[in-house]
């Protein structure tokens, strides 16, 4: 398996090398070179197998040149042992023909930790091989930066920075990230929004002569090997509701576009997805898209679902690239206007082809307080807002008919409610309590470094607070 750049211009690489370099050195991301489809009879032989052993299946055709079998299952299999549920991602039926993923089962809550702690445990088995270390950087709207300071945490060979927009994350997302005691760990809130700190991202790993000194990798989405491990629920609920034999539909809430993509990537690896519906708040870029072809920047909205209060979805770039028929220059071309001018918009042949697996909706705030409140009612189930969002716009898919009745339409709960207890306990009336084994998290001493927006101060700070494999030479 090889993996090419959306963009075009830099090398091809093998699973391992794309792992550790996170961004094309093009500035594009990688994707695989070919999609590898599963068979019908291949897929039926995945039914009942336990969701580590799922996983194993799946990943091993990306990562077989990189991975052994056995250290592929042992990685798999260590990472989900320690998730809070015995089917790891449960299912439950909901009214009306929709079910519910739950996926908060991991270390910090939401769905990051499918992937995430899974990732800690690759970089360390690559660089304990190459006898190297790394320097992780991240940009996080909450999730992201918990789950991987989780699974880096104490890791001898990695430093890790994550940065997250000051004030702009939930208290429990912000503590979960600055309560963590470890040497290798850095949170840094950046005066800025999401989208600033994801570009102040994209500028270390665009400078290369930085990226090489310190051996900079990626855990956001735009690091493949985040995406691959959330292709396996995908596949999970997909069998447990009668694939390759019945379609399935999916709604996903939708901010960067990682995990829609990575759903999307499952339906390109055979899996029958009937129709994937995008899911946002009023940070609605990609609805409008997907409802117009015209992508365009707004200012971003702070909302009670503010892990998907973003405007730049850096995960579009590989849609784009296929949309174009794998062409990178032509990618590039419409991400570079697209920066100058803030918006592009799509030929009606290429939304003729989204418009066979992808719609979208936009939920606003008071649709998403009025859904938490509806399910608590109805069933007594409690939801996050993130995953309410998902919720209400399944619900509108139902109603609009676009669906079959026999199509079973799972939406994604990305998030435990106690994550985002104010929203909760405006809807329901109910604080939401974190795990006995979080429930001291907002009296613990916060570790944590607030630096301005600016490249020279934030590349500063990494650079005195990291070893490179010179100085460990």
């Amino acid at each position: 398996m090889r993996y090419i750049s959306t963009r075009g211009k830099a090398p091809d690489l093998g699973f391992d090398d794309v792992l550790l370099g996170g961004l094309a050195r093009d500035g594009g991301l990688y994707v695989p070179a070919t999609w590898p489809r599963f068979t019908d009879d291949e897929m039926r032989a995945m039914v009942g197998l336990s969701y580590h052993g799922l996983a194993t299946r799946i990943m091993q055709r990306f990562t077989n040149e990189a991975l052994g079998l056995d250290e592929l299952t042992s990685i798999v299999a260590q990472t989900y042992a320690k998730f809070g549920h015995p089917a790891v991602a449960p299912l439950k039926q909901l009214e009306g023909g929709i079910w519910l993923m739950e996926l908060f089962h991991g270390p910090t809550l939401a769905f990051k930790d499918y992937a995430m702690q899974i990732l800690g445990r690759l970089f360390d088995q690559v660089l304990k091989t190459r006898g190297q270390r790394a320097t992780i950087v991240g940009a996080t709207s909450g999730d992201t930066g918990s789950a991987a300071i989780e699974a880096c945490r104490g890791r001898e060979a990695i430093d890790i920075f994550i940065l997250f927009p000051k004030g702009r994350v939930s208290p429990v997302q912000q503590r979960q990230m600055t309560t963590v005691d470890a040497g290798n760990v850095h949170a840094i809130a950046l005066d800025g929004t999401f989208d600033d700190c994801q570009d102040m991202v994209k500028a270390l790993f665009n400078d290369l002569a930085f990226r090489d000194r310190h051996q900079l990798s990626a855990v956001n989405s735009i690091n493949w090997a985040r995406l691959l491990p959330q292709i396996v629920y995908y596949f999970w609920a997909g069998l447990a509701l009668g694939a390759p034999d019945r379609q399935v539909a999916f709604t996903v809430p939708s901010g960067n576009f990682g995990n829609v993509f990575s759903a999307y990537a499952a339906e390109a690896l055979g899996l029958p997805i009937a129709k994937l519906v995008v899911a946002t708040n009023e940070n609605d870029i990609l609805a409008r898209f997907f409802n117009t072809g015209r992508m365009e920047i707004r200012d971003v909205k702070p909302t009670l679902s503010p892990s998907m209060d973003i405007q730049v979805s850096s995960n579009f770039e590989r849609l784009l690239f296929d949309l174009h028929d794998r062409d990178g220059e032509a990618t590039a071309r419409v991400l570079k206007n697209f920066r100058q001018s803030g918006n592009f918009t799509l030929f009606e042949d290429k939304m003729d082809r989204t418009a066979k697996i992808f719609e979208a909706t936009e939920v606003d705030d008071l649709a998403t307080v009025k859904r938490i409140a509806a399910e608590y009612e109805a069933s007594g189930e409690i939801l996050d807002p993130h995953s309410a969002v998902g919720v209400e716009a399944s619900v509108r898919a139902r109603l609009s008919g676009r669906l079959g009745d026999d199509v079973p339409l799972v939406s994604i709960a990305t998030a435990h409610p106690a994550k985002f207890p104010d929203a909760v306990e405006r809807a329901t009336g109910v604080r939401p309590a974190l795990p006995p084994r979080l429930a001291d998290l907002m009296r613990r001493k916060e570790r944590m470094s607030v630096l301005a927006n600016d490249y020279a101060t934030v590349a500063r700070f990494i650079s005195e607070r990291t070893c490179t494999n010179e100085d460990a030479a």
